[in-house]
């Protein structure tokens, strides 16, 4: 017995019945030689640390574009706290830790530069609107290393894709991601704003931190333990149902007063139509598109300049659009 076998029979030994096993791994998309040292989820998670989209991750703006501090997140900093806060959830229930960090480090892949506003700035000039996970799949899939992807594990991109939105991820490792990635911007994104002088911990609504907490540590603390106790031995991931609105009604309160906040409308009228632009240029100049964005699974025009521009950091986007002339 190798390694990795010793390690895939600890998980079925020691892991909830509920957790998802690496030896169960519905696969790959192309079949490879099992490591001797390393299970399929750990080498997911290697391969997403040494991919170039991580590493671009930590110049890509989570709410704040080119702050004046050091300590805001980045796109980088955001998926390493949702990192932590899944492990912890994963590890009380036992479930898979090595998947529900393979997930939680590749979830954001596919951002946009400049954050929320990139996004929806990209959403209205792709066909078919542009949706992160979707992209961030794309990019495990079709545009890592030169076009043959990383080949992740089925679990993997299953629970890339659906973080966000109604999706409902195919095992329990995916599903404390999905609700960890809420956890973790709802309250690092409260703390940024109060830094950066946009709100303050008392203009929170008060009926939401009674519940939760009045800082974003104990906040955290909180909705862990509910959930770790209102899952513990279920096949699901599950929060106290006044928690769980609590939460989501923080959340509304972040939209409206903070990622459109009248302090921000700079950046909006600034930062707003960049990457609408630089999509506009290339695809009217396609043949300007870097050739390694041109080969992947025989991809449209329209998707082939969306996988290059989504790519971008906020300072390469910035560049570009100075330098294409598009100001």
């Amino acid at each position: 017995m190798n390694i990795r076998e010793r390690n895939e029979q600890a998980e079925i030994d020691g892991l909830s019945e509920y957790a998802a096993k690496s030896i169960y791994s519905k696969g790959r998309e192309r079949d490879e030689e099992p490591c001797e040292l390393r299970t399929c989820f750990q080498r997911d998670r290697d391969r997403i640390i040494h991919s170039k989209a991580f590493r671009r991750l930590m110049h890509k703006t989570q709410v704040f574009i080119s702050p004046e501090g050091d300590h805001y997140r980045t796109r980088l900093t955001h998926t390493l706290e949702v990192s932590q806060i899944a492990r912890t959830i994963a590890v009380s229930l036992r479930l898979n830790e090595d998947l529900t960090e393979a997930v939680a480090l590749g979830h954001d892949l596919g951002h946009t530069p400049f954050g929320h506003l990139g996004e929806e700035d990209l959403n209205n000039v792709v066909p078919g609107g542009f949706r992160h996970n979707e992209q961030s799949v794309r990019v495990v899939r079709f545009v890592e290393k030169d076009g043959r992807g990383l080949n992740l594990t089925y679990e993997v991109t299953d629970g890339i894709l659906n973080h966000r939105g109604a999706g409902s991820p195919y095992t329990l490792e995916g599903k404390a991601v999905q609700i960890s990635d809420k956890i973790a911007y709802i309250n690092h994104d409260i703390d940024d704003a109060i830094r950066g002088g946009i709100i303050t911990e008392d203009d929170l609504p008060k009926d939401c931190t009674e519940i939760l907490g009045g800082t974003s540590r104990k906040r955290i603390d909180f909705l862990i333990r509910d959930i770790v106790s209102n899952s513990m031995d279920k096949n699901d991931i599950l929060m106290t149902p006044e928690v769980r609105d609590a939460m989501y009604r923080l959340r509304s309160y972040l939209f409206k007063n903070v990622y459109r906040a009248k302090q921000l409308k700079t950046e909006r009228e600034t930062y707003g139509v960049f990457l609408s632009r630089i999509y506009e240029y290339y695809i009217e100049n396609f043949d300007r598109v870097p050739c390694e964005f041109r080969t992947h699974d025989n991809a449209t025009k329209e998707q082939v300049v969306t996988d290059y521009v989504a790519g971008m950091t906020d300072r390469y986007a910035r560049k570009q659009y100075e330098r294409l002339g598009l100001k």
